[in-house]
Formats: C-alpha cells, sequence, structure tokens
C-alpha cells in the first residue's frame, strides 16, 4: 500500500465553497485536488493500493481509498465535489470514527498529528523535502506512506509531528516540485524499483 499525506492549510472547512474558485476562495483546493488525481490516475486505469488523506486546516481529513473508489474523475472539479460531499456529512463524523461519504471516500474529524499517527502505523513514514537525501541513494521503503504540504511550509508543530515518525527524509530531485508532481515522480521512483527496473 502506498499512502500520501497532504495538508491543505487553507483548505475548507464547510461544503460552502464554490467550484469555480478551487484556488482562491476555496483556500486552494485546487492543488488537493491535483494531488489526489497524480496519486490515483494512471492511462485507462486507476491504481487500487493507493490511500490519500487530506487533511483540511487541521480539522478535518478526507481518505480516499483506491479499493473502493468509485465516481473519481481527472479533473480538479469532480475532486472538490467530493471533498465537499464529504463536508457536508461532517456532523457524522463522531470522534475519529470515520463517516463513508460516498464508495471509497471517507471523513473523520482529526487534524494532522492524528492523522500521521493513524497511518505510521500502517508503513514507513517518509517527507518528502528538497533538503532530504536524495532519493536514488535509499531503497525504495515498504508500505511508503508520503507527507507533504500544499503551497504553504510545514509549521514547526508540523515539522514536530513529521520528525517524531518519519524514518527518511527524502529529496525526489535537484529542484522543488510541486506536491502533485512530487507524488507522480514518488510513484515513479517505486514503479521502478528506485529507478533500476524499466
Amino acid at each position: 500500500m502506498r499512502q500520501f499525506v497532504v495538508i491543505g492549510h487553507d483548505a475548507p472547512t464547510t461544503p460552502e465553497f464554490s467550484l469555480d474558485d478551487l484556488a482562491g476562495a476555496a483556500g486552494r483546493l485546487d492543488v488537493l485536488c491535483r494531488c489526489v488525481t497524480s496519486a490515483f490516475f494512471l492511462s485507462h486505469a486507476i491504481r487500487e493500493a493507493v490511500r490519500v488523506h487530506l487533511v483540511l486546516a487541521d480539522e478535518y481529513t478526507v481518505t480516499f481509498d483506491g479499493s473502493d473508489l468509485r465516481r473519481l474523475n481527472p479533473d480538479e472539479r469532480s475532486t472538490a465535489a467530493l471533498v465537499r460531499n464529504a463536508l457536508e456529512e461532517r456532523e457524522e463524523a463522531i470522534g475519529h470514527i470515520p463517516v463513508e461519504t460516498s464508495p471509497g471516500v471517507s471523513l473523520t474529524r482529526r487534524g494532522f498529528a492524528a492523522t500521521l499517527e493513524d497511518v505510521a502505523r500502517e508503513g514507513t513514514v517518509v517527507q518528502l523535502h528538497e533538503d532530504g537525501d536524495p532519493v536514488v541513494d535509499v531503497d525504495p521503503p515498504a508500505d511508503p506512506v508520503f507527507v507533504l504540504s500544499d503551497h504553504h511550509d510545514f509549521s514547526e508543530a508540523e515539522t514536530a509531528a513529521i520528525e517524531s515518525h518519519a524514518e527518511q527524509r527524502l529529496s525526489l530531485g535537484p529542484e522543488p516540485l510541486h506536491a502533485d508532481h512530487a507524488i507522480t515522480v514518488a510513484h515513479n521512483y517505486l514503479d521502478t524499483d528506485g529507478f533500476e527496473r524499466y
């Protein structure tokens, strides 16, 4: 299983946002939606052994599970609609118990630290960072959990939480990448056993 935890610092926590202004009034939800499509879509297929956790303003987490995912299309607007649908069910989320809002999409009432602690039990936490060790010098981890941020840097509290769980801090290349592009490169790194098998 490959997992991606993406922090949306300004992401909405209520469904009252416009699907026509994801980059503005919706707190750069467009970035998070691109991360979802990069994580799941292949040409004519969806990666089933993938989960994406979108942490919305450290208040809610929307999880997409590729093994059960339906109705996901490769555009930001329809992905944002799935997030909005999830937020419409936020009153049904009790504690950390998830509420399924559509097939393969669920919502929990928890922020980054609780989400990270949960997924850290299932795999190897990897912080993707431009100052990390070059990914080409490291064997691909088993069941990786990649932690990324939106257009903001990690806060001090987020960095502390990551460092308490992360087994590796890796760089995907000499130039900083957008989060969605980093997900694509991370997939390629794993698909090719560390860029060794094509």
